[in-house]
Parts: structure tokens; C-alpha cells; sequence
């Protein structure tokens, strides 16, 4: 690289980025996102972090745009900028580290607790880092924090909106007193804010490593350049699709109260370059917590957008800039304080990603049949202890071949619990895990099986199911067949799709999860 007269690259001299620089920058900021997430997974006490990984980190410049985040949870990483810019609100000083989970000041749900750090570099606020992660009890009516039959958000768990839990690098006790005085596994919190800390710090740590080594002149430059090359590479991406609209419709089967169905609807165009929704028709907000804040919306609406990108292209909020979204006011995706929305985090974002999956196949796109479209989640609490986890299933098939079984589908992408770890750590026995044959829809290919996950309680306690597509198969495309829906069992008896029931020692639940739709007429 050819040098000036005062040493200074000719990269530094104009800011501009040729791509292999570009991409180093890319994978070097992407790095520091990554890393953050594996401190976390070491460092966790709980499963449902430790191994299941339910949990999200990213990276944020100066003036708090994302930049990188790690190949971790859609519907986490979506919502985060919104976080952070909950937090700049507050006016935080070089070195502060604030939590939140308050989902209409910056979170998604209750439980997905959020640490935010300013990046402190000479005194100065270098930019910020965030750790989401999905803690298995914050309080509220229900072990677990995940309660159906909510009605409001203070019945599912302590609210936390943007507050210091440092000031300046100095943990504020009495903060962490309070929230853990709010939960019924205080340790297990304790040591997973821990390693969400600790995550944050290196994540910090790996910003201002970055910083001594490139400058940070060059780096905003970098960071500024990456942003636009995503945008352009989406631009381009939706501009070979060309000018098409497509509509579609769905419903989610009930909102814990009633089976009746609550519909979403989306009109969908492709215009300039630009994905354009409006969600009307969708169902105002309802009694039961399936709600959902606009930023999860936000989330599943850029997961979709993303997996219309090649798989080269940067992961950051560049790809926003490619989209507009409109919806109904306070509605059942753009939720209003007080709803309750611990379910519309895990299900009606699912449902939103099918919706407009649909909506781009009635525009002509190419796109996958449904996968199970659901969370399955399940949690079980007792005295002293909470366990929370979700289930994989069938994915749809598509044109390129047949759908994986036994896999998390759109916006989850965790891994399950090990048998192992589970039954270590809880009063739990798995009587049985296995790939759920035949559940996904049959065509040229077809598509991907569920699993079937046999829990046998040891003790009384309480489950809660939260779940969808039983009543609803997911959908084949192109003459494939559609999958199997799920089924939930207590002791071999049918239990609704969402409820919360007590259990007796020796009690089993048998989660069934669905296949996904097959591609294609079978031949």
C-alpha cells in the first residue's frame, strides 16, 4: 500500500476502502461480536445460556449503530439497536454499563435481559457494546417469567427500563440487590449477569485493541464504509428482483385466553430498490401476552430481508436502511404499554417471518415452504429452580432440496439442552428425544421432521407451554404437501397450545413439534 510523505496510507488519507481492506474490517469488527458470545457461553451458569446459547451479542460505534453482531438469535438482534439507543437517551458517561429488558423502553421480553456498555477510550465514549441474553426466571405470576394467562406486562416479571448497573466502571450493589431480590433463582441470575459483564468487558476490550491499531479516525471511516456497502449490496440485491407487490394473510391460533384465531396481514412491495410493508388489516392488540413490540417486528422483518442476501454480505444495520415498515397503531405487533408480550417475542415473530415469506411467494420470489413456524416453549418451575427451553422442527423444503430435520426455524437459533445437563441441574428425567418420522410434508422434496422431547417431572411443580402451529399445519409450496402440526401431552392426554398446568410427581410431558411443508408434487 503506497504511503504519503507523513507515513499516513493513502486509505487514511481519502477513507476510502478498497474490498479486500473492506472485508478485513468487516471480519475484524464481526470478531470482536463473536468473541463476546463465547465468553458469555463459558462463563454462564445457567443451561439455558451455558448450552442452549439463548443469547445475542453485537457491537455499536460511537453514535450507536450497529456495526457487527454475532451469528446468533434473529429476534435478539434485530431489537438491539433499539436498546442502545434507549440507553444513549440516558446520557451515559465513558465506562457505564446499563441493563434493561423494559420492552417498550429498548427490550423484547422480560426475560431477555440486556447489558449495554459505553466503551470508555481516554475518557471518552468510543462506542458500545450489547449482551442479550434469555434468562430463565426475572419474577412475575409464573415460574419462569414466560406466564400464560398474562394480561399485563407487570404480571410477567420485574420491568427494567435503561438504569446503571456501573457507574464509570463502578457496580452500583444495591441495583444488583433489587433485581435479585425481584426473581426466584437469585444465584443462578447472579452468576449469569456475571458472564454478561464479562462479555461486555471483552467486547470492549477488542474495540480499543482495534482502536490502538488502526486509529480511531480510520476505523469510523471503516465502520461508515461497511454500513454503506451493506446497504448497497441489499439495494442491489432487491433491485434484481425488480418492482413486484404481493399480499398475504395469517393467524395465530389464539391468544391463551381463546382459540379464536388473531390475524396478521401484510401488503408487501419491492420498489427502487426498497422493501416496503404495511401491515394493515393485522388484529389490534389483544387480552393475552402473543403481542408484540414494534421492535421485534422490526426483527423478523429484517431477519426476512436478510435471508434474501448473500450469505457474503455483512450483518449489520446497514440492512436497514433497505426497509420501511408501517403499521396499525398499537396493534398486535406494534404494542403499546401496558400489553403483556412475553409470548409475541418467541411466537408471533415466528408468524410474522411466515407472513411475509408468503407474502414474497404471492410476489413471485422464490422462497422455501413453511418450517414448523413455532418456539415450542416450555417451562417448568419449582421450588427453588426454573427451567425454560424451546424445541426445534421441521424446516420447509425448498427448490435447492429437502428440509433439515430437528432444527431451530426462523427466528430461533438456539441449540437444544442436552439430557445430560438437564437432568444434572433440575428435577427432570427425559424419558425419551426423538426425531418425530414422517411429521414433515411429502413432495419432490420434502420437508423436515420434528422431534418428540418426553419429560418426566420429579417433583411438583408447574409447566408452562407457550406454542403454536397445532391447529395450523405449516403450508407446502408449489404442490408440496404441508406438515404435520404439533401436539402437546400431559400423561398421553391432549393439553391446549398455550396453558399452565401443576404437576404431580411422575407427571409426563410430551412435546410433539411439527414437520415443515414439502416442495414440490411429490413424484
Amino acid at each position: 500500500m503506497k504511503r504519503t510523505s507523513d507515513g499516513r496510507s493513502k486509505m487514511e488519507e481519502t477513507a476510502e476502502f478498497d474490498p479486500l481492506d473492506l472485508a478485513v474490517m468487516s471480519h475484524a469488527v464481526a470478531m470482536i461480536a463473536e468473541e463476546m458470545g463465547t465468553v458469555l457461553e463459558r462463563g454462564a451458569l445457567s443451561p439455558n445460556i451455558r448450552e442452549r446459547r439463548d443469547a445475542s451479542s453485537a457491537l455499536f460505534d460511537v453514535n450507536g449503530t450497529m456495526v457487527a453482531q454475532a451469528a446468533h438469535i434473529p429476534v435478539h438482534l434485530g431489537a438491539m439497536p433499539e436498546s442502545v439507543r434507549a440507553v444513549r437517551a440516558r446520557k451515559p458517561e465513558p465506562g457505564d454499563v446499563f441493563i434493561l429488558n423494559d420492552p417498550f423502553h429498548g427490550g423484547s421480553h422480560l426475560p431477555d435481559l440486556t447489558l449495554v456498555e459505553a466503551i470508555d477510550i481516554g475518557g471518552e465514549i468510543a462506542g458500545y457494546t450489547a449482551i442479550r441474553a434469555h434468562h430463565a426466571d426475572v419474577g412475575g405470576m409464573s415460574p419462569g417469567s414466560m406466564p400464560q394467562g398474562a394480561t399485563e406486562l407487570v404480571q410477567e416479571g420485574i420491568i427494567l427500563p435503561p438504569v446503571r448497573l456501573e457507574r464509570r466502571g463502578v457496580p452500583d450493589e444495591s441495583m444488583m440487590e433489587l433485581i435479585l431480590a425481584n426473581v426466584r433463582t437469585p444465584e443462578e441470575r447472579r452468576g449469569d449477569l456475571a458472564a454478561q459483564r464479562g462479555a461486555c468487558a471483552a467486547g470492549a476490550a477488542g474495540w480499543r485493541a482495534l482502536v490502538a491499531r488502526e486509529g480511531a479516525p480510520r476505523l469510523t471511516a471503516a465502520c461508515n464504509a461497511l454500513l454503506s456497502y451493506t446497504e448497497r449490496r441489499a439495494v442491489a440485491r432487491l433491485s434484481a428482483i425488480g418492482d413486484v407487490m404481493g399480499r398475504a394473510e395469517d393467524w395465530l391460533e389464539g391468544d391463551g385466553f381463546s382459540t379464536d384465531p388473531v390475524p396478521l396481514a401484510v401488503k408487501l412491495e419491492i420498489r427502487d430498490g426498497r422493501l416496503h410493508l404495511d401491515f394493515k388489516g393485522t388484529s389490534p392488540k389483544v387480552r393475552g401476552n402473543v403481542n408484540t413490540p414494534m421492535a421485534v417486528t422490526r426483527a423478523a422483518s429484517l431477519f426476512v430481508l436478510r435471508t434474501l442476501l448473500d450469505d457474503d454480505v455483512p450483518t449489520n444495520e446497514g440492512i436497514a436502511r433497505a426497509i420501511s415498515i408501517v403499521t396499525p397503531d398499537d396493534c398486535l405487533i406494534n404494542a403499546k404499554w401496558p400489553s403483556a408480550v412475553a409470548a409475541g417475542n418467541v411466537e408471533t415473530s415466528q408468524r410474522v417471518t411466515d407472513l411475509l415469506f408468503a407474502a414474497l411467494a404471492d410476489a413471485g420470489v422464490a422462497v422455501p415452504a413453511q418450517g414448523q413456524g413455532t418456539m415450542n416453549n416450555i417451562t417448568f418451575g419449582g421450588d427453588g429452580w426454573t427451567f425454560y427451553e424451546t424445541l426445534g422442527g421441521g424446516q420447509g423444503a425448498s427448490a435447492r432440496g429437502p428440509g433439515p430435520s430437528a432444527v431451530h426455524v426462523g427466528m430461533s437459533n438456539t441449540r437444544n439442552t442436552p439430557i445430560e445437563s438437564l437432568e444434572r441441574s433440575y428435577p427432570i428425567l427425559i424419558d425419551g428425544y426423538a426425531i418425530r418420522r414422517g411429521s414433515g410434508g411429502a413432495g419432490e422434496f420434502d420437508g423436515g421432521d420434528g422431534v418428540v422431547r418426553k419429560y418426566r417431572v420429579m417433583e411438583r411443580c408447574t409447566v408452562t407451554l407457550l406454542t403454536e402451529r397445532r391447529a395450523r399445519a405449516p403450508r407446502g409450496a408449489m404442490g408440496g404437501g404441508d406438515g404435520t402440526p404439533g401436539r402437546n401431552l400431559l400423561n398421553g392426554e391432549p393439553l391446549p397450545a398455550k396453558c399452565r398446568v401443576e404437576l404431580e410427581a411422575g407427571d409426563v410431558v410430551t412435546i410433539e413439534t411439527p414437520g415443515g411443508g414439502g416442495y414440490g408434487r411429490a413424484r
